[in-house]
């Protein structure tokens, strides 16, 4: 993945675009449109610093000045305006799925000690400077290795590309996995190509995109957890009619969520935590449009958004077109780092999805929102034990059911 090596800023209609300049030349499909968003709360002094990371990619915005930097929701603290990336991206219950899920015995910290002692350390290189240059390129990976876990399980299949004239379409071909930023993809596939040079033929990818997701997790804020390995590859042709039954939508209930994730030998509690990835990543205006125009028929936004919020997504994601390619992050607060602002958020009327506002107010999933919101360091501990358990959903073994490929997007 190339990485931004330089940023020209100027005014357009109002607007702040970013172009890139990635080796002297101006990388004119991946524009950047910067808007503000009207809500409560300041940037953190902690995703203030986070300036090189972005490459001042965050840019406008009126910061309050003398103002505390903790949210505050009472009626007392002024309005702040916040500057939030609007991103136009690059290319501006399933019963037939094996969820056997319980805690597998083959996977172990450290399966690949005496095969690969440096696997861990290699991947780190590649993605540390993915981030650096593309931070965007983290909730793309964590969503990356979810959708991959959650669709005929943790084996790699959502890298598998489509061959010329092939039958059926893979994962990847799906309308869901297209949204996922290419240099998700990208990353996986240097990782490989240069843990091949030092371990030929013994990592697998799904291996290796487990790591990546933690690592970027890691790199945006949030916790280092061990991952335990041991996967292999599957071997079975990945299809992408299978993707859209076997992941959450923006529509979902909390029964239609508690389905799913019971399905794949994950709780209550694990669905809850595991939407706090939505700290950090963005979603496409179709995805929350009925929030803000029609909510459930009604020809009217969505009640419980905080009207300044609605404002602002209203003036990113018009009605009637204008809107393609248009995203808008998750965590208006601390879109960039890996925190449990996200669920601080829900409670202040700020969640951007249905499902995430739905999770605020089930009385099923309401006090688990509430106890991660007041306490960060039970967040990450949570948080690493489920993908401890999500890493565990349809693991292959064996030449059987799987396979150690050489490279990610190609069976053997």
């Amino acid at each position: 993945m190339v990485g931004l090596t330089g940023v020209d800023e100027r005014r357009c209609l109002g607007v702040r675009t970013v172009a890139a300049t990635v080796s002297g030349q101006k990388r004119h499909s991946s524009l950047v449109k910067i808007a503000t968003l009207d809500i409560v709360g300041d940037i953190s002094g902690q995703n203030r610093r986070r300036g090189e990371g972005l490459k001042k990619t965050v840019v406008g915005g009126r910061a309050a000045q003398g103002e505390s930097t903790t949210m505050s929701l009472s009626s007392s603290m002024s309005l702040l305006l916040f500057s939030a990336i609007i991103l136009l991206l690059t290319t501006c219950k399933s019963s037939t799925v094996n969820t056997s899920l319980a805690r597998h015995r083959y996977l172990t910290v450290d399966y690949y000690a005496k095969s690969c002692p440096r696997l861990e350390q290699i991947v780190a290189s590649v993605t540390s400077k993915s981030f650096k240059f593309t931070p965007a390129t983290a909730p793309a990976t964590i969503r990356l290795f979810f959708h991959d876990c959650f669709v005929q399980g943790c084996d790699a299949s959502i890298l598998i590309s489509k061959k010329p004239g092939s039958e059926p379409s893979p994962e990847k071909e799906s309308d869901d996995n297209k949204e996922i930023r290419g240099g998700a993809y990208d990353v996986i596939q240097k990782a490989k190509a240069k843990v091949e040079r030092k371990c030929p033929g013994v990592v697998s990818c799904a291996d290796i995109l487990a790591l990546a997701a933690r690592d970027f997790i890691h790199l945006a804020g949030g916790p280092y957890y061990p991952v335990k390995k041991g996967r292999w590859d599957g071997k079975q042709k990945p299809k992408a009619s299978l993707v859209y039954s076997n992941i959450p939508h923006e529509n979902s209930t909390v029964d239609n969520l508690l389905e799913l994730f019971l399905s794949k030998g994950l709780t209550l509690n694990d669905m809850v935590v595991l939407s706090g990835a939505h700290s950090i990543g963005f979603a496409h205006c179709k995805h929350f449009e009925n929030r803000l125009y029609n909510f459930q028929g009604t020809n009217k936004p969505d009640p419980d958004m905080d009207p300044r919020l609605l404002k602002s997504l209203i003036m990113s994601c018009p009605q009637h077109g204008g809107s393609n390619g248009v995203v808008a992050p998750f965590d208006a607060i601390t879109p960039f780092t890996f925190d449990n602002a996200y669920y601080q958020n829900l409670q202040a009327k700020l969640g951007l999805l249905a499902t995430d506002k739905a999770l605020y107010l089930d009385p099923r999933t309401k006090p688990l929102v509430q106890k991660l919101a007041n306490d960060k360091n039970m967040f990450f501990q949570e948080f690493s034990s489920a993908m401890e358990r999500l890493g565990n959903v349809g693991v292959k073994r064996g030449k059987k059911h799987g396979e150690i490929r050489r490279v990610c997007n190609m069976h053997l």
